[in-house]
């Protein structure tokens, strides 16, 4: 079998990898071996680092809405629960836009969602 020494792929994966070290400091933008490990941590915590995004916003959102429910008599838990108990399957990211834009709006849902609480005491 011939052997391979891999002359232009070795060199465009290194230069990849320096590329995406650009910025770095020190010898991490510079040497090979250095930039493949911050290049690797990075890319570890920029996955890490999208994963906590959706929950920070998630988090940001119920906030949003809790506020809201409050100022409308209600409590987010209860709010959430009337909504589903009448139907209304906005997600979150919906409703803390609606809260926070169009006051009035979120208002008739609360209102809907107390009356789905209501109706499902009796």
């Amino acid at each position: 079998m011939p052997r391979v020494k891999r002359g232009t792929k070795r060199r465009q994966n290194r230069a990849k990898t320096l590329e995406r070290a650009s910025g770095f400091f020190l010898t991490k933008s510079k040497l090979h071996r250095a930039a493949q490990e911050a290049v690797e941590r990075a890319l570890k915590f920029a996955y890490v680092g999208r994963k906590n995004k959706k929950r920070d916003y998630r988090s940001l959102w119920i906030v949003r809405i809790g506020a809201a429910a409050r100022e409308s008599g209600l409590s987010y838990s209860k709010l959430m629960h009337g909504l589903k108990l009448a139907g209304i399957t906005l997600d979150r990211k919906v409703l803390a836009e609606t809260a926070t834009a169009d006051l009035a709006q979120f208002a008739t849902l609360a209102e809907q969602a107390k009356t789905a609480l209501a109706a499902a005491e009796k």
